[in-house]
């Protein structure tokens, strides 16, 4: 009574009495496999979209990017209003070094990310940027968008001078 392979000798399906087939003894794994990648797709597609913060224009440098670390940076944002927040929660200005040192406190990395609109005056950034120092902080890196204008590579210069 064991289960023959079918084209083999002695094996071959049974038939029972009455003329019906033998069930079928095989798991179709195809569409379970194909549900998996169009899971597997709409993460992709979605992951990078759920890592989006605070909405403000960043500034074009030519910088290149930072290295990436193991856990996620710690980001203060200003944004084009001159309001502060921390990760994507906005806090008031009084309240960013208890915050930071109370965050800063379960991390392994000490540094922060600031990431300031375009659009506010320097004034602001360099505010927020002392009181991270005077807090302590000390590894502070500014958050860019690469696109931004090449100075003595011989390009076009970006000064303002050029009247027309």
């Amino acid at each position: 009574m064991g289960i023959g392979v079918p084209g083999q000798a002695g094996g071959g399906r049974r038939r029972r009495r009455g003329g019906r087939a033998a069930a079928m003894h095989e798991i179709n794994i195809t569409p379970m496999v194909d549900v998996m990648l169009v899971l597997l797709i709409i993460f992709m597609v979605a992951a990078p979209m759920l890592t989006v913060g605070v909405p403000v224009e960043l500034p074009k440098t030519a910088a290149a990017a930072l290295p990436t670390e193991q856990e996620e940076p710690l980001t203060v944002t200003v944004t084009a209003d001159g309001r502060l927040a921390i990760q994507t929660t906005e806090i008031a200005d009084a309240e960013l070094l208890p915050k930071l040192t109370a965050i800063a406190a379960e991390r392994k990395s000490k540094k922060i990310f600031l990431r300031a609109d375009g659009a506010i005056p320097y004034e602001r950034v360099a505010q927020v940027m002392g009181a991270l120092n005077a807090g302590g902080f000390n590894e502070i890196g500014l958050v860019t968008d690469g696109e931004g204008p090449r100075f003595g590579s011989g390009a076009a210069s970006n000064t303002g001078n050029g009247g027309g």
